[in-house]
């Protein structure tokens, strides 16, 4: 589970309103669209395979996270390997995150702090870096992959001095230590989570939020349902389901936005700010 790990190119695939056969599913992350022209019954298998009639990942979950450990570990520890080949879109994402977060932090009543923030699906450290660090005094770094937290302890510079803790987890079992962060960033790896374990997820997120914390959403929106990812063993939700997920952790979207200047070949981005 990485930041960015895949830019969620679309190619030639549907128009907002084009029905897709997914087959009763319900995830999300970087996912390529199936492009209309592979037949119906090619899609049924594929959603099939990830997804059972609840619509989460149904038959073999081990499977499903090892798949995507497997491709990270092959994915080289730079910027453009974290966003997919795309990493001329970094400082864009960061400028629409910066301008995002700064409209909750600060003092006074309702305000988030910026003592300790949490990047969860870190990779190298690209978000913490360029958006965290520069905003709190400490950032915790979480990440499936070993080589990725590795290169972040250089690829941070002096400012890794600032990092608290480098945990190598799965967001899937990762317990964040209750009451510990003003803001909780989890961004482009919540496909890689099954439903329940996403509701899951955002509920111990929840405890370890200071008061007045915020969660972070940014990630690949589909339009309509979910598209699955056998490239890296993920899935992409739209937002009528990532809202739904969002209610059943007992957690409320308070501000949203969709990220803007991003090529037109990638999903649409959005950023949900919880409490």
């Amino acid at each position: 589970m990485t930041d960015g790990h895949r830019a969620g190119r679309t190619g030639s695939g549907p128009e907002p309103g084009q029905n897709i056969d997914t087959a009763g599913c319900s995830q999300s992350s970087f996912c390529l669209f199936i492009h209309p022209t592979i037949h119906p019954s090619i899609v049924s298998h594929l959603s099939l395979r990830l997804c059972g009639q609840d619509g989460d990942v149904a038959e073999d979950k081990s499977s499903f996270y090892s798949n995507a450990e497997d491709y990270w570990k092959e994915v080289p520890p730079t910027v453009d390997g974290m966003l997919g080949g795309y990493g001329s879109i970094s400082s864009i994402d960061i400028s629409g995150s910066k301008a995002f977060l700064r409209k909750f932090l600060g003092d006074g009543e309702g305000k988030t702090g910026t003592g300790r923030a949490l990047d969860c699906g870190a990779g190298i450290g690209r978000i913490s870096k360029r958006l965290l660090l520069p905003l709190f005094r400490t950032v915790d770094l979480v990440d499936v992959t070993q080589e990725f937290l590795d290169k972040a302890r250089t690829f941070l510079g002096d400012d890794a001095k600032r990092v608290g803790n480098y945990y190598c987890c799965g967001l899937q079992e990762f317990v964040p230590e209750p009451d510990r962060y003003d803001v909780i960033w989890i961004q482009w790896v919540i496909g890689h989570l099954t439903d329940d374990h996403l509701v899951a997820f955002l509920r111990r997120c929840q405890k370890a939020l200071r008061p007045a914390g915020l969660i972070i959403i940014k990630d690949n929106v589909s339009y309509e349902g979910v598209v699955p990812d056998d490239v890296d063993s993920s899935v992409c939700r739209d937002m009528d389901i990532v809202r739904r997920l969002v209610g059943r952790a007992g957690l409320r979207v308070v501000h949203e936005e969709q990220q803007l200047n991003f090529p037109k070949e990638i999903y649409q981005v959005h950023t949900l700010a919880l409490r």
